[in-house]
């Protein structure tokens, strides 16, 4: 492996770098976007429950918002939710859009690493085949060990950073549907909340 990254020349560096990060970045998004930490089931139920017996106190709403996302949505819904049924869904919508924007946190960086790693390995299959082109000039055709160095070199950086591009671009990808999945159903939880207590109707809330 070493003697590969060597061969490629001075780009495989980034590209080496870029394949770090990205396998960072998943190894923490699959961490942490996972559903029973972001939207853990029962946790409306359960603060439902102790709104409507009376029972919910300030330490039991700060131990709700720091225990998840769904939780930070739900508690900062409740803190307004005697100002009136617009104000809690505003406040709802606010504390939402902080949640997703933590949700998709490094999620841009990878984004970048699979649109730049190709980039870096066609660079270095130009900067290989200009040695090529260079070496005909000075040599000729006759020696066949420049020539293969240079053309070896030319491909094994692109298909290093396409190695690198495929896999953040499929995962780049995987992460936003599953993040899409948890706000939809962060949103459901919201609007059932809302409906519970500013709702004409009884919401069956479980």
């Amino acid at each position: 492996m070493f003697e590969i990254i060597v061969a490629g020349g001075w780009l495989m560096l980034p590209i080496v770098a870029c394949s770090i990060v990205a396998l960072a970045i998943c190894a923490n998004r699959l961490l942490v976007l996972r559903p029973q930490l972001i939207t853990p089931s029962g946790l409306l139920a359960e603060v439902w429950e102790l709104t409507r017996s009376g029972h919910m106190t300030a330490e039991r709403m700060g131990a709700i918002r720091a225990g998840s996302p769904l939780g930070r949505i739900i508690v900062s819904g409740l803190n307004n939710s005697r100002h009136g049924r617009e104000i809690m869904k505003e406040s709802i919508q606010e504390e939402a859009s902080h949640v997703v924007h933590d949700l998709e946190r490094f999620l841009n960086p990878l984004g970048t690493i699979a649109a730049i790693t190709p980039l870096l390995g066609l660079l270095g299959t130009v900067i290989g085949m200009i040695k090529v082109f260079m070496e005909i000039m000075i040599q000729g055709t006759g020696n066949a060990s420049i020539l293969a160095g240079g053309i070896s070199e030319a491909l094994i950086t692109t298909a290093a950073g396409l190695s690198v591009a495929i896999p953040a671009l499929v995962m780049h990808r995987y992460f936003q549907r599953r993040i899409d999945s948890l706000v939809l159903t962060m949103e459901q939880e919201s609007i059932k909340l809302v409906e519970a207590i500013h709702g004409d109707r009884e919401v069956d809330i479980h």
